[in-house]
């Protein structure tokens, strides 16, 4: 293994490091000696490969959310219809408790944006990234007002996401009766129902 090639990984490690840490201890109290324990590195390894902890968790946290974006393709690509896109859409919630890492890592990372200029803008432009996909989506199915629709819809299943966190949220059935109803796609799972007549 060349150098470059140690180097990419032991950055990864780090990276991969940080989306542990920050769940387990919470944002500010990941340090270089912790994330230089857990990657299996020395401390200055750290800073030689970022030029702070905070650099080192910003880009590990929007790396991240940037994955779980990519995925939303898949969701769409699986799904035959703005109806069963929001019933896929609902039943990815019902993966997380609220308490799990990955609803933790959200949480943090959402805090630390509200101290953190740069990692707000990062952010910003991943939930935009995200709205432009499901918007595309929405607009080859004929949803009216797709981009606005593609945000109320993504904000409405990241609002369920953090409720889980402090309460049990509406049913899910429930739910997703709303979101079609929100998209104009008809009231059952089947499809049989979609766009409104004339929509």
């Amino acid at each position: 293994m060349d150098a470059a090639t140690r180097g990419r990984d032991v950055r990864q490690r780090l990276l991969a490091a940080a989306v542990e840490l920050i769940p387990e201890r919470g944002w500010t109290a990941v340090s270089t000696r912790v994330l230089a324990e857990r990657a299996g590195v020395t401390p200055s390894v750290v800073h030689y490969h970022f030029p702070s902890v905070s650099a080192l968790l910003d880009e590990a946290v929007v790396g991240f959310m940037r994955e779980v974006v990519a995925g939303i393709d898949e969701v769409l690509a699986a799904a035959d219809s703005p109806a069963a896109a929001v019933d896929a859409m609902v039943a990815s919630v019902a993966r997380y408790t609220g308490s799990d890492p990955l609803s933790l890592l959200a949480v943090e990372a959402c805090l630390a944006a509200t101290r953190d200029d740069r990692l707000r803008d990062q952010i910003a432009a991943v939930l935009a990234e995200s709205r432009h996909r499901v918007g595309r989506w929405l607009a080859a199915h004929d949803v009216p007002d797709p981009e606005t629709t593609a945000a109320m819809l993504l904000a409405a299943v990241d609002g369920l996401l953090l409720h889980r966190s402090l309460a049990a949220g509406p049913d899910p059935a429930a739910t997703a009766a709303v979101l079609r109803r929100l998209l104009g796609a008809g009231p059952d799972r089947t499809g049989k129902v979609e766009q409104e007549e004339g929509r």
